[in-house]
């Protein structure tokens, strides 16, 4: 229990942070999710429309600081590496 108005105010606001950030991640790995499952369908429009969102979620992500951008650009690689990956294949 916070003993001051500001402690009060502070544990306030890291409360709707924490929900807010937990919001952006859940959208995040559901993005990712999505782009995998493409990836394993195996339909290349598809896959690159879902690997474009699943950036611009990430992207996003790092821009209200939820995630740190190094976190962002290494998933985006990695994502991308698999994208190519499948499309070389077929």
């Amino acid at each position: 229990m916070a003993n001051t108005k500001s402690a009060a105010k502070s544990a306030r606001q890291s409360t709707k942070r924490r929900e807010r950030n937990a919001s952006v991640i859940t959208g995040v790995k559901t993005r990712q999710k999505k782009l995998r499952a493409a990836l394993a369908g195996g339909d290349a429009a598809v896959s690159k429309s879902e690997f474009s969102a699943c950036s611009s979620a990430l992207d996003k992500a790092v821009k209200s600081g939820t995630i740190h951008r190094n976190v962002a650009n290494r998933r985006k690689s990695r994502l991308n590496k698999a994208l190519v990956k499948a499309t070389a294949a077929k």
